[in-house]
């Protein structure tokens, strides 16, 4: 899965700490909201994936790994991608996504933000 795809989906669940001003989870999202994206937010809004109320194209990875792998093998819901922020990564996310077959890009949705919307 490249960036460019990832940033042409419409929902975004963005994982880690939203309300947090200083935290990269919280610009994502607000970035992404002022981009037309449907955002939801997990981590401090919901408690997990399975509460998020509408579709979702891509969950975006903004969380300690070990919390992220968690919310991943709970989630029960159909996804296009995971896109895993610099620091959210681990061989075990990475090892599940695979065995799942869900594509996933480690990489940045500000970056992208920047370069495809």
């Amino acid at each position: 899965m490249e960036l460019k795809e990832i940033m042409a989906q419409k929902s975004f669940v963005v994982v880690g700490d939203t309300v947090n001003e200083a935290k990269y989870a919280y610009k994502i999202k607000n970035e992404l909201l002022k981009k037309g994206y449907t955002v939801y937010a997990v981590g401090k809004e919901l408690a997990s994936l399975n509460e998020v109320p509408g579709e979702v194209d891509i969950i975006d990875l903004c969380i300690h790994p070990a919390k992220g792998i968690k919310l991943l093998k709970e989630n029960k819901r159909s996804v296009k991608g995971v896109l895993i922020q610099p620091g959210a990564e681990s061989e075990e996310i990475i090892a599940f996504l695979q065995e799942q077959d869900i594509p996933y890009l480690e990489g940045c949705a500000l970056v992208g933000l920047s370069l495809y919307k």
